[in-house]
């Protein structure tokens, strides 16, 4: 059963926050043998991975700040990110389920990141009343320019 805002399920938000951490902090699986050889592999190589732990640093930083609002990155999952990324509830524990687009390794983090994005372009849109630009200017000051010009465009 995945989580929605249609079936809500009974847990605390820290519990979908906690999933969402544990998936976040997963190795990214990235083996830099699938780049070849030589000196243009490993510029490939850096090329996907630098953005692999420039998107966790920004999970993590908007996921320390989801914990101290009531965003609810549950029904935000249900839209962000074409629905790839989703909550799946089973008894009272909750895991992530994400279907990968191209390659794992490269996207996964990014999904955490546009579900907590989403989460909070809603908290700030219906529960403080901001417009496109407000959210914009609130997302610079919680998390500063470059969390906020990659993740709340």
């Amino acid at each position: 059963m995945t989580a929605t805002a249609e079936t809500p399920v009974a847990l605390d938000r820290s519990v979908y926050l906690n999933a969402l951490a544990a998936f976040v902090a997963q190795r990214s699986g990235i083996d830099g043998r699938n780049y070849g050889t030589g000196p243009d592999a490993r510029v490939a190589f850096m090329g996907d991975y630098r953005p692999i732990l420039r998107a966790g640093r920004d999970a993590r930083e908007m996921l320390r700040a989801a914990r101290l609002f009531s965003v609810n990155v549950a029904a935000a999952a249900e839209r962000a990110y074409s629905g790839r990324l989703s909550f799946v509830v089973r008894d009272r524990s909750v895991g992530v389920d994400y279907c990968t687009g191209q390659y794992f390794p490269t996207e996964y983090r990014d999904a955490a990141c546009a579900v907590l994005a989403q989460a909070f372009w809603e908290y700030w849109r219906e529960g403080c009343g901001y417009d496109a630009a407000g959210i914009r200017k609130a997302a610079r000051d919680m998390f500063g320019r470059g969390i906020a010009s990659r993740w709340f465009r």
